[in-house]
C-alpha cells in the first residue's frame, strides 16, 4: 500500500501563508530612505544659510497687446473687434514673431450701462476686448514693433515684462556663489571656535529667483531716421538660496 505524505511547505508558501493570515501582502517593495549621515561623538553641526545672485540682461521680452471697440450693439461690438485684431495679429506676423510666441490672454464682450439715480442701469452698448500676449525675441525689434501694434489698431498695451531665456547657467552661477559663501562663513566659525570643517552634511536649496531689474541706458532703436518708442530692457538679477549644515570638530 503506498501512503501519501504531505509534502513539506516551502519558506516561499510560509512567507506567503504568514502574509494572508495577517490581512494580506503588499506587492510592492517599500520606499528606499536615506538614513542621516551619522555625526562623531566629538562633532558640532552648524547651520549656515548664504545667498548669491547672478545678474544678466534680458534677452526676450513679453508684452499684452489688444484692441477695445464699442458699438451700439453686440454683434457690431464684435465684428468691429474682430477686423481691427485681425491687422494687429497680421502685423505680429509681418514683424517675424512665429505664432508658438503669440497666445491669446483673453477675450471679452460686456455690456455698458448708463446710471440714473433712482432708476434702473440702461444699457447704452457693448464693449468687447481681445488681448494677446507677444514674445519678442530680438529686444532690439521691440520698440519697432510696439509701434507697429499701434498702427494696425492695438488701443491697449500692457508691459513689457523682460526675462532671460536659458536661466539655468545664471542659477548655477549664484549657486556656486552662495555654496563659497556658506563654506568662507563655516571656516569663520570654526576658526573662532578652534575647530574645523570636516565636511558638508547637507544642502538644501531654499529657492532661487528673479529679482528687481537694474536700469541700464540702452535702448532700443528702429533702424530708420524715424525714433521708435523707447525700451530700456536693464538688468535681471537671477538669486539662489541654498542652507547648508557642516559638521565642525579638532
Amino acid at each position: 500500500m503506498t501512503v501519501n505524505r504531505p509534502s513539506r511547505p516551502t519558506p516561499r508558501a510560509l512567507v506567503l501563508a504568514t502574509a494572508l493570515a495577517f490581512g494580506g501582502l503588499a506587492l510592492t517593495a517599500p520606499a528606499q530612505t536615506m538614513a542621516p549621515m551619522p555625526v562623531a561623538s566629538d562633532g558640532t553641526l552648524l547651520s549656515v544659510s548664504a545667498s548669491a545672485e547672478a545678474r544678466r540682461v534680458p534677452d526676450i521680452a513679453t508684452v499684452s497687446a489688444g484692441v477695445v471697440t464699442q458699438a451700439a450693439d453686440a454683434n457690431s461690438a464684435m465684428r468691429q473687434n474682430a477686423e481691427q485684431m485681425t491687422r494687429v495679429v497680421a502685423a505680429i506676423r509681418a514683424a517675424g514673431i512665429p505664432d508658438r510666441d503669440v497666445q491669446t490672454s483673453g477675450l471679452s464682450l460686456n455690456p455698458q450701462y448708463r446710471y440714473v439715480e433712482n432708476q434702473p442701469p440702461v444699457i447704452t452698448g457693448y464693449q468687447a476686448t481681445n488681448n494677446v500676449n507677444v514674445t519678442v525675441r530680438d529686444i532690439a525689434k521691440l520698440g519697432k514693433i510696439l509701434d507697429a501694434l499701434v498702427a494696425t489698431g492695438a488701443n491697449q498695451i500692457n508691459g513689457p515684462t523682460f526675462d532671460v531665456d536659458g536661466k539655468d547657467s545664471a542659477y548655477d552661477e549664484a549657486r556656486r556663489g552662495a555654496l563659497d559663501k556658506a563654506r568662507q562663513r563655516a571656516d569663520m566659525y570654526a576658526k573662532a571656535l578652534g575647530l574645523r570643517v570636516r565636511r558638508i552634511v547637507s544642502i538644501d536649496e531654499t529657492g532661487s529667483q528673479v529679482v528687481r531689474p537694474m536700469p541700464m541706458m540702452a535702448m532700443a532703436k528702429m533702424e530708420s531716421d524715424q525714433a521708435s518708442s523707447p525700451v530700456s530692457p536693464g538688468e535681471n538679477v537671477l538669486a539662489a538660496n541654498i542652507n547648508v549644515v557642516f559638521e565642525l570638530g579638532r
